[in-house]
């Protein structure tokens, strides 16, 4: 269909009579415009119309325009590396993970990362992804899986091995904010260690990227806080492993198709991309790629 349809070609899409049309006109239920007297619908506004009348959350602005070349959600330094290595013209605003899915959702972002464990199932991701966008036409790709831990000063100066060695030797651990899956997964630890948030020493001001994480730790702001070993590698910094997270990004349906993601996924195929993700430590991309959820 064109995108002015006449009176005849929006009955034929919309598998209605003609007459039907015009009371749809006459009651002002339908977009229309009329140039010199002549009725046009615009093609966009009748889908947007259609939209509205489903029953799928969110239908109607799935129809806007194209969210803007913006990677959100958390922070891994494969990805923002590769993302600038593979000139998919894809920006990173890392804000967390369940804040990059309300981006996603809400059309400000093309991809979300994400790496947000559901307690109860083991399984990361889909239950949020499921939670936060129902009936969304989104796809999760494997991205990595990660070493996800604690990050000390360089050579370990408290000793610490674990978890009760935060509360036992009152270690000042900077915390990732709220929404991020690296502090997801630290207060879940935690309470599964028996430790409560206010036996820990916890410094007032999150980092917001595992890069200012570990600059925290690298400077003597903190002694230790929650993150991947590829941050304390990148750093210098010694690490206390704790769990293996798999790192994932959402996006919709259409845009995996689209140059920028493509770009991304073709580079992540490169013995390039491979040797520095190697190189970085902690990773383990024998999946990158692999669909390991498809929604409706």
């Amino acid at each position: 269909m064109p995108e002015m349809m006449s009176t005849r070609e929006v009955a034929e899409y919309l598998r209605v009579k003609e007459r039907k049309v015009y009371d749809l006109v006459r009651r002002r239920q339908i977009p229309c415009t009329r140039v010199t007297g002549k009725l046009l619908f615009p093609k966009l506004l009748i889908d947007q119309w259609l939209a509205e009348a489903t029953d799928v959350p969110d239908a109607a602005r799935r129809l806007a325009k194209p969210a803007p070349p913006v990677v959100a959600g958390s922070h891994d330094p494969l990805l923002d590396w590769a993302l600038r290595e593979s000139h998919s013209d894809l920006a990173l605003l890392a804000g967390g993970s369940l804040d990059g899915l309300k981006r996603l959702k809400a059309g400000e972002a093309r991809i979300s990362g994400l790496h947000v464990l559901d307690p109860e199932s083991g399984e990361y991701n889909r239950k949020v992804v499921e939670a936060s966008l129902p009936g969304m036409d989104v796809i999760v790709i494997e991205w990595a899986w990660r070493e996800q831990g604690l990050v000390v000063a360089p050579g370990n100066p408290l000793g610490i091995a674990g978890l009760a060695d935060l509360r036992a030797k009152r270690a000042r651990i900077v915390q990732r904010q709220a929404a991020a899956g690296s502090q997801l997964l630290f207060r879940h630890l935690i309470a599964q260690a028996g430790i409560a948030p206010e036996e820990l020493v916890l410094l007032d001001q999150p980092a917001l990227s595992e890069t200012d994480l570990g600059l925290a730790v690298q400077e003597g702001k903190a002694d230790a806080g929650p993150a991947i070993r590829a941050a304390a590698q990148q750093f210098r910094l010694d690490f206390v492993a704790l769990a293996r997270e798999r790192f994932d990004l959402v996006m919709r349906r259409r845009d995996y198709f689209e140059p920028p993601v493509q770009k991304l996924l073709g580079f992540a195929r490169t013995d390039a991309f491979r040797a520095h993700a190697q190189e970085m430590g902690g990773y383990d991309i024998s999946g990158l790629g692999r669909v390991v959820y498809n929604g409706p």
